[in-house]
C-alpha cells in the first residue's frame, strides 16, 4: 500500500566537564527532516502509510505487529542530503514506565531499522538489512542514527509492541539529514507539565513552531515528560535514558512535584538537578535548564521561590547550561493560561509553552553568538574570541582527548602548568559576564 572564586567552580568540576558540548552559535547546521511526504508503503494491515510522514503530527501510521512495516523511498532526494540519516520515531505514550502514571498505547517495543540498495520507484520485497535491531524497548520516541550513503530505501519493521509480541502499533516516523552531525535534535525530560506541553501531535508542536521562525530548520524533537514524577526520578533514569539517546540539546525541567507540599526540599533538588546536568555533560551533549512553573495552588506556588533560587544558583554554577523559558514569570503573568488546579497548564496554556519555547531556544541557540570577552586570553581556538568553544578544548586536553592550538592562552592560572585550576578560571571568566 503507498501511501534527533576558584574554590567555588572546582567543586564538581571535572564530572561536569567530560563531554564536549557546543557552544550557542550563528553557524547553527540544521538537520532537516527529508522523508516528508515522500513515497511511503506499508503492509496490508495498516492505515494508510503516508499517515506516517505527512506534516500531521495529530495523524499516525498504524499497523499491527508482528508482521506490519512502514517503509519510505528516499531515492528522490540529493544523495548529499542523505548520505547519513537519523531515523525517529515518536508515539505519544508518556516517555518511560515509571512513576504511578504509566501511559502505553501502540508503542513499538521490538522493532528493527533496515535499509536497501534497490532502486527507487517500486516497493522492494528482498535485499533488505537489518542496521538495528530493538528489544524490550520501553521509550516513547527513539532515534536511529545510521550511514545511508549508497541506499535508496528505509523500513521500520515492528515485531513488539507494549512489549508483548503482537498487537497495534502507532507512531509517526520522520527522517533527518544529518550528514553534517546530529545538531539541531532535541528532548525534553520533565514532569507531567512536560509531557503535555512539548508532545509533538496536538496542535503545533515546538519544531514546527521553530520552522515557522526560520524555515532552514526543523529539528527532531523528542517528549520525555512523564507525569507524577520528580526530580529524584529523573536522577535515577537518567543515565538509562541517555545511554541510547542521540538528542544534542537535553532540557531538564523537573520541580513542580518535588514543591508540592514540600518547603524543605529545594536542596535535594538542587543535588538532583545537579547530577542529571553533569550527566548531559558527560553524554557531550548540551543541557537546558527552564525555571520551574508559576502556580496558584498554594501547595504548589508558595514552596516553588524556594526551588527557582536552587535553579538561579546552578545558572552560576554552570557556565555551560543554557537558560530555558522563565515559566514562572511567564504563567505568573498569564495565570489565565492554568487550568482549575492551578498547577496545571489549561489547553492555550500548553500551546503558548510550545511557541515561547521555540521563540526562547531561536533566540538562545540557533541565532544567538558565542558570548564573547574584551581580553583575549583564554582564547584557545584562535577565532579571537574567549567563549564556551574554549572551554570545550581545554576540557578535552585535560581528558588527554584533544590538542591546544594556543597553549599559552590556556595558562590563565600563569604557573607555566596547564591543569584544572586554569580550566576553573576560564570558567570564572565567563561567569564574570
Amino acid at each position: 500500500m503507498k501511501n534527533k572564586c576558584i574554590p567555588f567552580l572546582l567543586a564538581g568540576i571535572l564530572t561536569a566537564s567530560m563531554g564536549v558540548v557546543l557552544p550557542a552559535s550563528a553557524d547553527f547546521v540544521a538537520n532537516p527532516v527529508i522523508s516528508r511526504n515522500c513515497p511511503a508503503y506499508c503492509g496490508t494491515n495498516s492505515s494508510p502509510a503516508t499517515y506516517g510522514n505527512d506534516e500531521h503530527y495529530f495523524t499516525f501510521w498504524n499497523g499491527k505487529a508482528p508482521d506490519d512495516y512502514l517503509a519510505y523511498d528516499l531515492s528522490g532526494v540529493p544523495e548529499e542530503n542523505r548520505k547519513i540519516i537519523d531515523a525517529v520515531w515518536y508515539n505519544p505514550s508518556a516517555y518511560d514506565v515509571v512513576g504511578l502514571y504509566i501511559n502505553r498505547n501502540g508503542e513499538p517495543s521490538d522493532y528493527t531499522i533496515e535499509i536497501n540498495k534497490a532502486e527507487g520507484g517500486t516497493y522492494p520485497e528482498d535485499g533488505w538489512e537489518i542496521v538495528e535491531t530493538v528489544t524490550g524497548n520501553t521509550l516513547s520516541s527513539r532515534q536511529h542514527v545510521i550511514d545511508f550513503e549508497g541506499y535508496n530505501w528505509i523500513r521500520i519493521h515492528v515485531t513488539g509492541v507494549d512489549e508483548k509480541t503482537e498487537g497495534n502499533c502507532s507512531f509517526n516516523f520522520d527522517v533527518h539529514d544529518v550528514s553534517n552531525g546530529v545538531n539541531d535534535s532535541w528532548i525534553f525530560y520533565g514532569d507531567s507539565i512536560t509531557n503535555g506541553g512539548m508532545n509533538n501531535c496536538f496542535g503545533t508542536g515546538f519544531a514546527t513552531h521553530i520552522n515557522t521562525i526560520d524555515s532552514k530548520y526543523f529539528p527532531i524533537q523528542e517528549n520525555g515528560g512523564i507525569g507524577g514524577i520528580t526530580s529524584t526520578d529523573g536522577r535515577n533514569h537518567i543515565d538509562k535514558w541517555l545511554s541510547t539517546c542521540q538528542a544534542k540539546y537535553v532540557s531538564i525541567a523537573y520541580g513542580t512535584n518535588d514543591a508540592w507540599g514540600n518547603q524543605s526540599g529545594a536542596q535535594k533538588y538542587y543535588e538532583n538537578t545537579v547530577y542529571m546536568i553533569q550527566a548531559v555533560l558527560n553524554a557531550g551533549k548540551v543541557p537546558i535548564l527552564p525555571k520551574i512553573p508559576y502556580s496558584t495552588n498554594p501547595d504548589v506556588g508558595d514552596n516553588v521561590p524556594y526551588y527557582n533560587a536552587m535553579i538561579d544558583k546552578i545558572y552560576e554554577e554552570f557556565p555551560e547550561v543554557v537558560k530555558g523559558v522563565d515559566f514562572y514569570a511567564f504563567f505568573e503573568e498569564h495565570p489565565d493560561y492554568l487550568s482549575q488546579d492551578g498547577v496545571h497548564p489549561n489547553d492555550t496554556g500548553y500551546a503558548e509553552m510550545r511557541k515561547i519555547w521555540a521563540e526562547t531556544m531561536y533566540e538562545r541557540i540557533y541565532s544567538a553568538d558565542s558570548p564573547a570577552v574584551e581580553n583575549v586570553k583564554g582564547d584557545l581556538n584562535n577565532d579571537g574570541k574567549c567563549n564556551v568553544s574554549d572551554i570545550i578544548i581545554l576540557q578535552k586536553y585535560l581528558m588527554k582527548k584533544g590538542t591546544l592550538e594556543n597553549a599559552k592562552n590556556a595558562d590563565l592560572y600563569e604557573d607555566n602548568i596547564i591543569n584544572i585550576i586554569d580550566l576553573a578560571v576560564l570558567k570564572k571568566m565567563l561567569l564574570s559576564k
